[in-house]
């Protein structure tokens, strides 16, 4: 029986410890037609993985890959030495412990090849490595790097030592131009994708098939991989819930799934967001709280593709950090006459609930606040209690520290907006920000149990105006959900920049399913339809109550009951 590969990254011991492998050898092959790659995919994701195998397929191992797609069509004989630059394991803060773990890193390489590094800078030291094991094996070098940035990612926060770390890597990374004579392939990945100038300065020839569609399940696993691979796992789970919580990260092709997650996922047999909580993205929240970023507008963002290929540490963009580090992911493509656009969003539901979740844990001190109002919002919820939601939201906000006010800007609706947008994401619901009608845009929309709330938000001064739930009515935004769901929530709540509080809160409900209702009431006697025009509730709870006569269902009922009545009166006669 094969075993889970969980916190395996080494090729050899997944193929001879007869753990599960999804086969990556058909991109090798790819990778092999070329000679300068780059590929940027978010931390524990296959990329190390990956790497090994590379190594181990251009070292001539041909032993390892009995029953790959690439054992019978690779060059065994042919064996090139491999060095591996890799710097996944530590932090490296400064441009010392850069420095230190390079001096250490080619100490193991000399052992590792058994040659001597005489030259002092750390380009020559690479260059000399790479010439030398040329002149050894008689065959041309392949440079593999794990995780090249990482060195500039560790010293993020403090922007001085991330700019010295760059400067120590671009330095390294200059030995592969010198040396092309001598290499025969040379793969970068990582988390980031910094400018080919700031990095990698005369390396124009160097691939960035990140966004290449043949190359988009390169890492992660497909549907098909886990309906193959892991049939004998899968079969124990709701293949839409797996889909939900851990599917969508697209690169312009196929959608894969999670590796991290799935391994996880079929070891404990209980859905968590197990990828989320091996790193939490608190420099992200930060540039959140920095810029006074409009958290709703995450979920459906559009970015060019300048900004979506290039961090730049001088002007870091809270987008572009969003959709490298995995957080968002590519939903759409908008091409225009002479730019692409992308549309990002959260690619499941994991990412989506736990990264609003977390802003609000860095919001509050106290976490039981959090967790507390959760439970609430969904009790209230679940009981159609909107009144207590009010209350619920009101003892939120008066728990946010006064300081962190003070910090933001209060005058914005797009404040209290992303606090109650991120509360329902975090919770768990599903929630549709900045929901597109024909009348304009709903600033909130939240189903759940088969009903709809739609949330409109106002900042004022000090009293309310009670424009809020005006607008949801005089714009009828509400229209796109009649007939598809039980009840439609109209819900206005207005801010006071003065007490930095709710001063208003209305509400008002549309009703049940108006076509479900009137296919049922046109099959009625004519008796219920007196007993309701007279004002006595006799009709079978089955299909009408009183309590679904809200708003403005009651009067249309009133009319087509009267005409039911009336063309029955006069069918009899």
């Amino acid at each position: 029986m094969k075993e889970l590969p969980i916190g395996i990254q080494t090729f050899r011991d997944i193929i001879e410890g007869n753990y599960y492998y999804v086969d990556k050898t058909p991109f090798i092959l790819k990778l092999a037609k070329g000679k300068y790659y780059f590929l940027s995919r978010l931390r524990r994701f296959g990329k190390s993985l990956f790497l090994d195998t590379i190594k181990e397929a251009f070292s001539g191992n041909k032993e390892l890959f009995k029953g790959l797609y690439i054992y019978d069509k690779w060059d065994w004989n042919k064996k090139h030495p491999v060095i591996k630059i890799d710097f996944t394991e530590g932090n490296i803060r400064t441009s010392e412990d850069l420095k230190i773990k390079l001096t250490e890193m080619f100490i193991s390489l000399q052992r590792e090849f058994n040659v001597e590094i005489t030259f002092q800078t750390f380009s020559g030291k690479l260059g000399e490595l790479i010439y030398s094991l040329y002149k050894k094996y008689n065959q041309q070098v392949v440079v593999l790097v794990d995780e090249y940035d990482k060195p500039i990612l560790d010293a993020i926060e403090n922007i001085e030592h991330a700019k010295e770390n760059r400067e120590i890597l671009k330095d390294l990374y200059s030995a592969l131009k010198k040396s092309d004579p001598y290499i025969k392939l040379a793969f970068l990945t990582g988390v980031s994708r910094f400018s080919k100038v700031s990095i990698f300065s005369g390396l124009n020839q160097l691939n960035d098939i990140t966004l290449r569609p043949k190359f988009a399940t390169i890492c992660g696993y497909t549907q098909t991989d886990l309906e193959t691979v892991f049939a004998d796992k899968i079969k124990d789970f709701d293949k839409e819930e797996v889909r939900k919580w851990y599917n969508g990260y697209s690169w312009l092709g196929e959608k894969v799934y999670n590796p991290f997650d799935i391994l996880l996922l079929f070891n404990k047999k209980i859905f968590r967001p197990y990828w989320f909580e091996t790193g939490t993205p608190t420099f992200l929240i930060k540039l959140f709280k920095q810029n006074k970023y409009y958290l709703p507008k995450v979920e459906n963002l559009k970015v060019g593709e300048d900004l979506l290929s290039n961090l730049d540490i001088d002007n870091i963009r809270p987008e572009n950090l969003l959709f490298q580090t995995g957080y968002l992911t590519i939903k759409d493509v908008i091409e225009e006459p002479t730019e692409r656009i992308y549309i990002l969003s959260y690619p499941n539901f994991e990412v989506k609930k736990s990264f609003n979740s977390y802003f609000l844990t860095n919001l509050i001190p106290d976490s039981t606040v959090k967790t507390e109002t959760d439970v609430s919002i969904k009790s209230a919820l679940k009981d159609n209690q909107i009144e207590k939601l009010k209350n619920i939201l009101h003892r939120f906000f008066a728990s946010i520290p006064y300081d962190w006010y003070r910090k933001n800007d209060l005058e914005s609706e797009g404040f209290y907006a992303s606090i109650i947008y991120a509360l329902f994401s975090g919770a768990g619901f599903e929630t549709v920000a900045e929901d597109t009608t024909n009348k304009g845009r709903i600033d909130l929309t939240i189903i759940y149990n088969n009903k709809v709330y739609i949330i409109e938000f106002k900042v004022v001064e000090d009293q309310p105006e009670k424009t809020a739930l005006k607008q949801i009515e005089e714009k009828k935004y509400y229209k796109k959900y009649l007939g598809k769901y039980e009840k439609v929530y109209l819900i206005g709540i207005e801010f006071s920049k003065k007490d930095r509080n709710i001063v208003d809160f209305q509400w008002k409900v549309i009703g049940k399913r108006l076509e479900e209702f009137i296919r049922k009431l046109k099959k009625t006697d004519v008796r219920l339809v007196n007993n309701f025009m007279e004002g006595v509730p006799k009709i079978k709870k089955s299909f009408f109550s009183k309590s679904r006569l809200i708003g403005e269902t009651v009067p249309r009922i009133k009319k087509l009951l009267l005409k039911i009545k009336t063309d029955r009166i006069n069918k009899n006669t």
